[in-house]
């Protein structure tokens, strides 16, 4: 019989161990993935996975059903993820930089790239750049709303953005054996 995300949240609301493991073996493959996205390492990533868990545990009674739980999870998973690079963030400068790409051509190499190739390329980028693809890239965010997440101005963002797209595309490039130079 499987167990509705009501009985889930009602049960981890009351501290029932095998719903929060249930609720946990649910989502965590997926928002480990989440977790990999924005560091370096497994161990990290993990680190970050457990620390958001401990989260939603200690919150899901604040869950609104306005949204989905796996939405509600992404966003502590995010969130916990952003906190945990955001010390790192001011380490490394970050530039402001023309955004000068070929997409068109970019876009059918990634297309050749698997998804594990692709991660390891986005886990290759400068902290900066790697937080900030994520955010808009793949979670949605615009640049305004990164900017406010992680005090810089949008211009930080879109520049930062704009060099995380380059390094991928001199990444992607090298997977794939393509030379841009000879397109621009």
């Amino acid at each position: 019989m499987k167990i509705s995300e009501a009985q889930l949240i009602d049960g981890c609301c009351k501290g029932d161990r095998t719903l929060q493991r249930e609720l946990y073996q649910r989502y965590s493959a997926s928002m480990l993935m989440v977790c990999m996205r924005y560091c370096k390492s497994r161990s990290d990533a993990e680190d970050i996975l457990q620390d958001a868990f401990i989260k939603v545990f200690k919150n899901i009674k604040n869950f609104k059903k306005q949204s989905t739980l796996g939405y509600w999870i992404k966003k502590i998973v995010v969130n916990t993820a952003l906190n945990f690079q955001r010390g790192k963030l001011y380490l490394f400068p970050m530039l402001e930089l023309d955004d000068a790409t070929n997409t068109t051509l970019a876009d059918q190499a990634i297309s050749n790239c698997s998804l594990e190739e692709l991660l390891g390329m986005i886990q290759t980028l400068p902290v900066g750049c790697q937080v900030i693809f994520n955010l808009y890239a793949i979670e949605g965010y615009n640049h305004r709303e990164i900017a406010e997440m992680l005090e810089i101005s949008d211009g930080t963002s879109k520049s930062q953005y704009a060099r995380a797209r380059t390094i991928l595309r001199q990444l992607v490039s090298k997977a794939n054996n393509i030379n841009y130079e000879k397109y621009q």
